[in-house]
């Protein structure tokens, strides 16, 4: 017997990883490069948007960085261009879209995909924004509070 779409949307067959976090203590300050932060309700520690809710965190795929350079042509772009606060490795973010994930000792509900903004054109030139749509992370909220280091474990955690 076939699994069924549900079945099938619940299973990663394994963990994926944090591997940058960055938060900015200022609208349109550059991210500060971190090795942990303490995940809260309103977001992350030192991050000016501190706002509850579905866009609490943002988070991007380590592997889209690559893509996001070549569609922008330039090799120079890091994570902090992008302005997310965590990349994260190994499992697909999108795939866990109103799916609940442990990271380090938080756990967040991925919310919707994260559109670029427009200051992508400044950051990158020309078709920055462009470079970046379909490939700019996704949101998040955090449901428990908790420490989140590089290197920590992003499993997926079943609904309930």
């Amino acid at each position: 017997m076939r699994p069924s779409i549900a079945e099938l949307i619940s299973q990663f067959p394994h963990a994926g990883q944090v591997d940058w976090i960055g938060v900015r203590p200022e609208r349109k300050a550059p991210l500060l490069e971190l090795t942990s932060v303490e995940a809260r309700f309103i977001g992350l520690e030192g991050d000016h948007r501190s706002t509850a809710g579905k866009r609490a965190v943002t988070l991007i795929q380590t592997e889209h960085l690559d893509v996001i350079r070549g569609f922008a042509c330039s090799d120079v772009i890091t994570f902090a261009d992008l302005r997310r606060n965590i990349a994260v490795s190994g499992i697909n973010l999108l795939a866990l879209r109103r799916q609940k994930i442990v990271i380090g000792g938080a756990v967040l509900r991925i919310s919707d995909p994260c559109a670029p903004c427009s200051r992508m054109e400044a950051i990158m030139g020309q078709g920055g924004y462009n470079a970046m749509r379909g490939h700019g992370g996704v949101t998040a909220e955090v449901l428990t509070e908790g420490l989140i280091s590089i290197g920590d474990k992003v499993v997926h955690q079943a609904n309930e």
